[in-house]
């Protein structure tokens, strides 16, 4: 296994600033872990601002080095972005593979992207990141091996000219883009067919895939590690009310995730835009579950869908150890609801605010179908709740709870009010 030191810099700059340096240290270290490394230990600096050459002093560059030279130690992980100039810098000094968060990232969902289009996104995303980075490689580009920040594309494609990775990233831009349209043609489809969209979003490893399965049975694959699930999953699902929906399962979000992997995946994440409403997985066992909350929002306002009608989902209540201020915590959530994804705790409440938030695309009205047309009354059955039907001589008089659009394909069939 890998082992890493991992390096935070507490910047007293408001400008450089990050979320609680200890709680984001936090987070380096489980995404360290799920790329399968082993941390050995964690170093902080305190600085007023990055150093353009190097981010940190020189100093503490050498530090760095003697705790390696004194350590059976393969990677330097920064919990901060490098530019190539100080990733080469430090490496000069430091002597061994010094990678930041976003590398670290990349990995991880190098490793764990399976579809055609996840593998697409991912390479172009490594590419888009190293290629203004060419000019400072170090260690990570020039030697041989591998170990994470180094999965994905390889190094002879890392080695060639920046006119070949264009190339590269041209092409990639254009299957992406093909792969993109066939998505659009498949939620045309849906649109057509009058299915409402569920997009489930929240921070990663908040349990949206566990969700997923409890509700449509799915068979995602859950792990209790970040970024688990990559590509994202449509799944059919009728509620009570006899409406058809479908949930999308999507990307975990991340604080500070990198605006180059948004656009990345924006392909994936097109069905977060397109969606009649979006479920917002919270973590509430997690300490951290107010940063979460607006992380999440900080993505949602990148893709334009922060005004989008929202449930926030209040999940994994299973691990509370103190049930009695869930009554607060909704209030600090509008429009929430509380449940156990893992236990199916509450999921029955949870369908019903799905069925009521999606209530303004449903209408209530009575149709006079004519006897020679079953077939309307058919569509009626497959597509709404029939709540009275009666037969008579001047046709079949239905009263359903239906799609407003499917309603107005049939308003010349609607029966006038007495």
């Amino acid at each position: 296994m890998e082992k890493a030191i991992l390096v935070s810099v507490d910047f007293k700059d408001k400008h450089f600033k990050k979320i609680n340096p200890a709680d984001s240290f936090l987070e380096l270290e489980e995404l360290t872990k799920t790329a399968g490394a082993e941390v050995l230990d964690k170093i902080i600096c305190s600085r007023q601002e990055p150093t353009p050459g190097m981010f940190i002093g020189k100093g503490k560059a050498e530090e760095i080095n003697a705790i390696v030279r004194e350590s059976n130690v393969d990677t330097i992980i920064f919990d901060d972005d490098l530019t190539g100039t100080q990733q080469r810098n430090l490496e000069e000094i430091i002597q061994i593979k010094t990678i930041d968060r976003t590398q670290l990232i990349l990995d991880i969902f190098a490793q764990h992207a399976k579809s055609q289009e996840g593998k697409v996104q991912v390479e172009l995303a490594q590419l888009e990141y190293l290629l203004p980075r060419l000019s400072g490689k170090g260690i990570l580009l020039s030697r041989l091996g591998g170990g994470i920040g180094t999965k994905g594309p390889g190094e002879q494609k890392l080695e060639v000219d920046r006119r070949r990775i264009r190339a590269r990233i041209d092409k990639l831009r254009k299957e992406l883009s093909d792969l993109s349209q066939h998505r659009q043609n498949v939620r045309k489809k849906r649109k057509e067919k009058n299915i409402p969209t569920v997009a489930i979003v929240g921070y990663t490893n908040a349990g949206k895939s566990t969700l997923l399965n409890t509700l449509t049975h799915a068979e995602q694959i859950v792990r209790d590690s970040l970024f688990t699930t990559l590509d994202s999953l449509s799944r059919s699902l009728t509620l009570s009310n006899n409406q058809k929906i479908i949930i999308s399962d999507t990307v975990g979000f991340l604080n500070r995730l990198p605006h180059h992997l948004i656009e990345a995946f924006k392909a994936t994440l097109e069905e977060v835009k397109e969606a009649d409403l979006l479920l917002h997985v919270l973590d509430v066992s997690h300490e951290n579950y107010y940063e979460h909350n607006k992380a999440v929002y900080d993505v949602l306002k990148q893709l334009k869908s922060d005004e989008k009608p929202v449930v926030t989902v209040l999940n994994k209540i299973d691990k509370l150890s103190d049930r009695d201020w869930i009554e607060r915590l909704k209030q600090d959530f509008p429009n929430s609801v509380v449940i156990s994804a893992l236990k199916k705790e509450n999921i029955d409440g949870l369908l019903d605010k799905i069925q009521d938030d999606l209530s303004s695309l449903v209408a209530v009205s009575k149709f006079k179908i004519p006897l020679d047309r079953m077939d309307l009354v058919d569509l009626i059955y497959r597509e709404g709740s029939v709540l009275s039907i009666e037969y008579a001589f001047d046709g079949v008089h239905i009263q359903a709870s239906i799609p407003k659009v499917t309603a107005e394909k049939l308003s010349r069939f609607q029966a006038l009010e007495k």
